[in-house]
């Protein structure tokens, strides 16, 4: 399997024409009666001898964090991160490896992240709120450098979400820090930094609208990385889980998911109706026990639920010709629409 990444760097070597490599991309596209846009390609494996160093990785890895660990807990994440840059320098570097790529970077960052956290436990464990605040503020800026050090040396397209997750984390040390006491006030703070991350994700994504290139792939990962950080606070804040809702807080779920449903189909970008997925599932089944249908609610709410979405898959280019041309010049700016038959 090739990836749109792949297509580019044979016509940039010379291997194919750009005429033949676009030939071949409406090809593929005319037989899936899809445009490759809609697709929303982005490059998990290359082969099954990715998920085979995938987890011979995982074991290397963490064997480097036990043994590491006997010793301090620091030195567990200082192994794990150096153990990954190296690794990576093979099989990110020269093998392009795509699934052991993204573990090996997951394995950077959150070692550096751990060596960080290691070494001030060890220090001292317990300390005062406003300090623990900023001190997740600090972790979370090095952790974002260490990502950027990361993307420079390799450029992973996941690399780029992991550095704004953790400047999220800044975000929310720093607020943490300049207002002790907020606890589950963090919510707006948190919603606020994943729409950042979906303003960086669609800079990404409109630079690419034909998403032929790397930075869609970028996009991708940071639409992934911004969707529960805009659906998760919304939801929490509305206290789905909480307790049993009402019919008033049930329809309103609905009502944000259809507005996300629209939002993803004028981006072309599936990600928000993934991560609010399981609200919309616990709202519609409130109603149905509510309008009594005790037993079977789950049924219903499976039912219901599935085969919108499965009708909403099956029309997407449809629906979504639609969307954008109510977006009137706006429409111009986002990915093309399937042209209708």
């Amino acid at each position: 399997m090739y990836s749109e990444s792949d297509l580019n760097a044979a016509v940039e070597a010379g291997v194919i024409p750009a005429a033949t490599a676009d030939a071949f991309r409406n090809h593929i596209a005319a037989s899936r009666s899809t445009p490759a846009v809609d697709e929303e390609h982005f490059k998990l494996l290359t082969g099954f001898n990715d998920i085979f160093v995938a987890v011979a990785l995982a074991l290397v890895l963490f064997a480097i964090a036990q043994v590491g660990g006997s010793i301090t807990e620091a030195l567990a994440g200082a192994g794990v991160a150096g153990a990954s840059w190296f690794l990576a320098e093979y099989f990110t570097r020269k093998r392009r490896m795509a699934l052991p790529s993204i573990l090996l970077l997951l394995g950077f960052v959150g070692g550096v992240a751990g060596t960080l956290v290691g070494a001030i436990v060890a220090i001292n464990p317990d300390l005062p709120e406003r300090v623990d605040a900023i001190i997740v503020a600090g972790i979370a800026l090095v952790t974002a450098g260490a990502a950027w050090l990361h993307w420079k040396r390799f450029m992973v397209p996941i690399t780029v979400a992991a550095g704004a997750a953790a400047l999220v984390g800044v975000l929310i040390g720093l607020v943490n820090f300049a207002v002790p006491g907020l606890e589950s006030g963090n919510w707006p703070i948190v919603l606020l930094g994943g729409l950042g991350v979906f303003a960086l994700a669609m800079r990404w994504d409109l630079s690419d609208r034909e998403r032929r290139t790397r930075r869609s792939d970028v996009a991708f990962w940071l639409h992934l990385a911004a969707a529960p950080l805009i659906a998760h606070p919304i939801f929490q804040m509305l206290g789905v889980f909480d307790a049993q809702i009402g019919g008033g807080v049930a329809v309103l779920v609905l009502a944000l998911y259809i507005f996300f449903a629209l939002v993803a189909l004028a981006i072309d970008r599936r990600a928000l109706l993934v991560s609010s997925l399981a609200y919309v599932l616990y709202a519609l089944y409130a109603l149905f026990q509510q309008a009594g249908a005790l037993e079977l609610g789950a049924a219903f709410t499976g039912l219901v639920i599935g085969s919108a979405l499965l009708m909403l898959s099956a029309l997407w280019q449809t629906i979504r010709r639609a969307v954008v041309g109510m977006l009137g010049d706006m429409g111009n700016r986002l990915p093309p629409v399937a042209q209708a038959v």
